[in-house]
């Protein structure tokens, strides 16, 4: 009798404890939540100009955080949150736009903040919970097993869907709310070019424009694909819907991180134009350094990692042009937008000084929007360009030697800052297998689903690469080797439930997992372990996670 009380009470507390868990999970969603919203308004004020309601509206999303954050103790936030706090208000006292020490500071506390927020698919709590966007994607497709195919597809990657069969379902969903995205049929309830018109009509309704994908049993003309292109349109799809390139564009429509503020190096001999250019640049929430001795050019590179470089044509002992011709010298700085900022009016030396290095030639005196307007659609390209180079082209993660770039960069953060670091290699199960009995292009669109799934379930602070053909890499920052064990394995686990469509038909496919941890001994071998363990995953049969650091009981094996 006495032992079956014992035993009611342990069960009654082990209820318990994962009631209180489970609640505490629940309140936690609440900060993170604030978190995304602060995130929000700061990739908005970072798209316009700083004004005294963008200021405001960041000091209330901030102050609501820190109230979250007290109330459900969450001290990271907390005092990450108040940081923000205070520079908030001296920003707000001293005038609207921040100082670019101000700015600096401010866009690092954000970035530090945006990594403590879990991202749509993210863990939370328990390892492998879903978290899925606040608003649905809507589904309006004419075939029903087709929209309901692509709807359990885009649940799988952590959205919220509604599958509207006709224009009478869409009208009622858009009545309870507006969604993050919408898959439209052009010719909804059959009806030519129904989709269209009713996405438009909704356009003109909106404040902003809700990322809308098209499709057509038929390949559209060039006027039907001109009238979805006007009504908002960003892809047209048609005969076969492509269910994996959908998933991809819904998932690029829909992220909202804040983008960092760009970095601006100015090179002006005299302070009165450097600092008028500056209060312009931290008005437009740009981050800038301002060097008035063109001599210090090479220094100011190596520490302030500018994207864009603002120059005059005529500074003493120099001249624009030749520092120009400098910085293309390095490799490293050639893809660098370099824009002359003078008073020159001959058009011949303007492109003279073009010709030597140079991307743009702005005449002073120039215009705060104009100036602004350029420097955003030269930034935006350069982060594009550079995007390209880093970035594998099948996955868009980064590619082998950008990872083990990043991995060498975070070791040396790690050890200086004495914080946990892992590393893990994926390797895809019998990858030859699916490329000989289905194609290559089914085989990529396997590779492209996992990297997918690793960008929606870990962090932004982790760095995943593509270490070659369907080998990949994560560097996961701050991690214990048990946590890093448990998230890797809840992806596994996850991805080896999803059925891949093929020719009316659908597979599954599983991956195996090395995972290492940083001490002080291994830091220059940390690639060659992590291999080991991966080798150890597929010789005891694949489909699991193992490390070298735990014993065979406590490696995950499924």
């Amino acid at each position: 009798m006495i032992e079956k009380l014992k035993m009611d009470n342990t069960q009654l507390d082990n209820k318990t404890n994962a009631q209180s868990k489970a609640l505490r999970r629940f309140f936690a969603k609440r900060v993170t939540n604030q978190v995304r919203l602060l995130l929000d308004v700061w990739r908005l004020t970072n798209q316009e100009n700083w004004s005294h309601q963008r200021l405001k509206d960041l000091l209330s999303a901030n102050e609501k955080l820190i109230r979250y954050a007290k109330h459900f103790e969450e001290d990271s936030h907390l005092h990450l949150a108040e940081e923000i706090h205070h520079l908030l208000v001296a920003i707000n006292k001293d005038k609207v736009a921040p100082s670019s020490d101000q700015l600096y500071r401010l866009t690092d506390l954000i970035q530090t903040l945006s990594e403590t927020a879990l991202r749509k698919g993210d863990f939370e709590g328990d390892i492998g919970s879903v978290i899925t966007p606040k608003k649905p994607i809507y589904i309006a497709l004419n075939d029903q097993k087709q929209g309901c195919k692509l709807a359990r597809q885009l649940e799988f990657f952590g959205f919220r869907t509604e599958y509207c069969s006709t224009l009478e379902a869409f009208n009622t969903q858009m009545l309870k709310r507006h969604p993050a995205a919408i898959v439209m049929d052009v010719n909804l309830n059959q009806e030519a070019h129904l989709g269209i018109n009713v996405i438009q009509q909704v356009q003109d309704r909106v404040e902003n424009t809700i990322p809308t994908i098209f499709y057509s049993e038929n390949d559209g003309d060039i006027f039907t694909r001109l009238k979805a292109c006007r009504a908002g349109g960003i892809h047209f799809h048609s005969e076969d819907l492509e269910m994996g390139l959908v998933v991809e564009e819904v998932e690029a429509a829909t992220q909202n991180s804040p983008a960092s503020p760009l970095r601006i190096l100015v090179i002006e001999d005299s302070e009165t134009q450097a600092f008028a250019i500056q209060t312009i640049l931290n008005n437009a929430g740009m981050i800038s350094l301002i060097i008035t001795d063109p001599m210090l050019v090479l220094d100011s590179l190596e520490t302030f990692q500018p994207e864009i470089i603002i120059m005059d044509m005529y500074m003493p002992r120099c001249t624009g042009m030749e520092v120009a011709n400098v910085i293309r010298q390095q490799e490293k700085y050639v893809s660098i937008p370099i824009i002359y900022l003078s008073a020159e009016e001959d058009i011949e030396k303007q492109l003279h000084a073009m010709s030597h290095g140079g991307d743009e030639f702005l005449q002073k005196p120039i215009k705060a929007s104009h100036l602004i307007s350029t420097l955003r659609t030269k930034g935006e390209r350069a982060r594009a360009l550079i995007s390209l180079m880093v970035r594998d082209s099948l996955t868009g993660l980064l590619n082998h030697t950008r990872i083990l770039q990043a991995l060498d960069k975070e070791i040396l953060r790690a050890q200086a800052n004495k914080t946990p670091l892992c590393f893990a290699m994926l390797d895809i199960d019998h990858f030859k297998n699916i490329n000989d009995s289905y194609g290559h292009p089914v085989g990529d669109r396997v590779i492209k689903n996992l990297a997918l799934l690793l960008k929606q379930r870990l962090r932004k602070s982790d760095a995943i690469g593509r270490y070659g053909g369907e080998e990949f890499a994560i560097v996961l920052s701050n991690t214990n080797l048990a946590d890093a064990v448990r998230i890797c394995d809840s992806i596994r686990e996850h991805f080896s439930q999803f059925r891949h469509p093929i020719e009316g038909s659908e597979f599954q496919v599983t991956f195996s997992c090395g995972v290492v941890q940083l001490d002080d001994d291994n830091g220059e071998k940390l690639t060659i372990i992590a291999d080991e363990a991966l080798y150890d995953a597929k010789h005891n049969g694949r489909n699991q996670v193992c490390s070298p650091s735990l014993s065979e009981q406590d490696s995950s094996s499924h």
